[in-house]
């Protein structure tokens, strides 16, 4: 039997609209009225209608989720902050995984608007804002914002990250640095992190040689390829910056499979600390991302902006702080059981 409102109501001996606003943490209830209501609902096992819940409130409460690639562990961990965060503040989450696709995600664009979902946690394909969708639903970007965005953003510093991860090979003594990142869908993520990598030079008073600097797509097959192509032409540098950890991997295993070694002939950083970049035999040095955190901020801003029923309040950008994490890949031993491994470090902007 389905318990509502009215059983509630009538063991707890309150009216129904004291029900109500105890069951939504409305004010105007005595606190010892809203403990009364909250254990009777318990013991009575209730479970709120939320198609009734929509018609009162003109709200769905499910929010959809636009992510380019579930393959890649970095998007599934910033989702699982997401889904914790909504489901603390009673939504359900819509997921799409575009593929890279933009034809695709417009498409999930139109059809979660179709479907009535109350907000989007967007992390965009592209680097420019999709005019035929912007403004549809209230929208959160997260991970990459597209450049002009005028919707509310989550993001890490990645010109700070890229400089990071770029600084630590150089002050692990290599002469020579090359990047491996993404051209065929260009982000502000991908510009930031490339622009990163170039100050870190500047700062050095390095050149930067063009012939080190590939791109290609976001997969591990990828980053295997470039560096494969990159040793058989006897043209490749001491140390590489692969803009993201998937290709990082990429690469390590091209490394070893052409018979070099990490990080004696090559060495290694990437971006994101997926989970598999801590594995003994991975050990990648990278630059982390607080993923959690930036899944929960952006569901908070979203969720704000459409309880609020402000549209046209101004968007907020929120820019998280990467941190350097140093594992075995980046830096050569120096002969006894000790790395050269730098402090980790973390937060501020790049050095001017």
């Amino acid at each position: 039997m389905n318990v509502t409102i009215k059983d509630i109501a009538e063991q707890a001996r309150v009216s129904y609209a004291t029900v109500s606003r105890a069951l939504n943490n409305k004010y105007g209830v005595d606190p010892e009225t809203r403990r009364r209501v909250l254990s009777v609902a318990k013991e009575l096992n209730y479970r709120p209608n939320a198609i009734a819940r929509g018609l009162v409130s003109n709200r769905s409460f499910t929010l959809g989720l636009i992510l380019p690639d579930v393959t890649n562990p970095y998007f599934p961990a910033v989702a699982a902050g997401i889904e914790a965060g909504a489901q603390e503040r009673g939504y359900s989450v819509f997921l799409c995984n575009t593929n890279w696709d933009t034809r695709r995600e417009t498409n999930y664009i139109k059809l979660l608007s179709e479907r009535r979902v109350d907000g989007i946690i967007h992390a965009p394909v592209g680097n420019t804002l999709n005019e035929e969708t912007e403004g549809l639903l209230p929208t959160v970007y997260v991970s990459n914002a597209p450049k002009n965005a005028r919707q509310s953003s989550v993001i890490i510093d990645n010109i700070r990250g890229g400089y990071l991860a770029t600084k630590h090979l150089i002050d692990c003594g290599y002469e020579s640095v090359g990047f491996v990142g993404v051209s065929e869908h260009e982000t502000m993520a991908n510009n930031d992190r490339l622009e990163g990598y170039k100050t870190a030079f500047r700062r050095y008073g390095k050149e930067i040689k063009q012939d080190y600097i590939k791109f290609g797509d976001f997969r591990q097959e990828t980053g295997y390829k470039i560096i494969q192509t990159m040793i058989a032409d006897r043209s490749y540098p001491q140390a590489i910056f692969a803009e993201n950890d998937v290709l990082a991997i990429g690469i390590l295993h091209g490394i070893k499979d052409m018979g070099l070694r990490v990080p004696d002939d090559i060495a290694l950083i990437g971006f994101d600390d997926i989970s598999f970049s801590a594995y003994q035999e991975i050990q990648l040095s990278t630059i982390s991302q607080p993923k959690e955190r930036m899944g929960r901020l952006a569901v908070d801003l979203l969720i704000d902006e459409i309880e609020s029923g402000d549209a046209k309040a101004a968007p907020r950008r929120v820019i998280l702080e990467p941190e350097l994490i140093v594992r075995k890949s980046s830096c050569r031993s120096t002969g006894s059981d000790e790395e050269l491994l730098p402090r980790t470090e973390a937060g501020g902007s790049v050095p001017g």
